[in-house]
């Protein structure tokens, strides 16, 4: 927790990439603005390595944690899906230091926000599954891999009143971007759905029994619709109390 009158200290997890592009050799990869919008709603930005070894290190500094998304997939064994989707592609590295910090932050009750992938990875830490692939999953399905620019919206969500995520934005019905082939499928008895898509697809979760532990599946970080904005300052609020 951070001290009164204190930023608190927030956790950004980061993509990993394979030589090439920017580096011959491995290297760390994230947009500007997961970092920018948490340092405009009042938190100090720390990008996360992805050190397995150092995840109770990381979870003693850290007020809060914030999951990103990404161009890849958890991978289906860990919801006891043991065939993959063809469209399935893994970082297996990512995603372990991913569950680790994620799982310590739960266990400490540090506030946690699952953005898009970070969402997808949320629920399976606390016990759900996944959709591999919408298409095949999901009869007259929205187009979730928007064609038009990510700070653009791309479809509606309605949220459900009586949850966390209705409390923060105040409205029933939010305009988001939308970058995912894959989706919540099914929560454990400590998930509480909060919105949902038009084609019925889950757009958030939450677990009511955590100080705050918030996943929705849009980018709010490119602030799309005017309530995107409240839902880092509501993040940053807990974790700073």
């Amino acid at each position: 927790m951070a001290a009164p009158g204190q930023r608190p200290l927030i956790a950004i997890t980061v993509d990993s990439e394979d030589p090439g592009g920017y580096s011959k050799f491995p290297w760390y990869a994230l947009r500007e603005n997961y970092a920018g919008v948490v340092a405009k709603a009042g938190g100090i930005p720390l990008i996360l390595p992805n050190e397995a070894a150092l995840v109770k290190d990381y979870a003693a500094l850290i007020d809060g944690l914030v999951i990103t998304g990404g161009a890849f997939d958890v991978p289906p064994a860990l919801y006891d899906q043991g065939t993959a989707h063809d469209t399935v592609i893994l970082k297996e590295n990512r995603t372990a230091f991913e569950l680790g910090i994620t799982r310590k932050a739960l266990e400490r009750d540090i506030p946690v926000l699952g953005i898009c992938g970070g969402e997808q990875l949320l629920n399976v830490a606390l016990g759900g599954s996944l959709i591999q692939h919408i298409p095949d999953d999901v009869d007259n399905a929205l187009a979730h891999e928007q064609p038009n620019p990510r700070d653009e919206p791309g479809h509606p969500v309605v949220i459900e009143k009586n949850t966390l995520l209705h409390d923060i934005v105040g409205v029933t019905k939010m305009r988001v971007n939308s970058a995912h082939h894959q989706a919540v499928a099914a929560v454990s008895g400590s998930v509480t759905v909060n919105a949902k898509a038009p084609d019925g697809v889950i757009e958030g979760i939450e677990a009511p029994r955590q100080r705050f532990c918030l996943g929705v599946q849009w980018h709010p970080e490119f602030e799309v619709d005017p309530n995107d904005m409240r839902i880092f300052w509501a993040f940053i609020d807990a974790a700073r109390n």
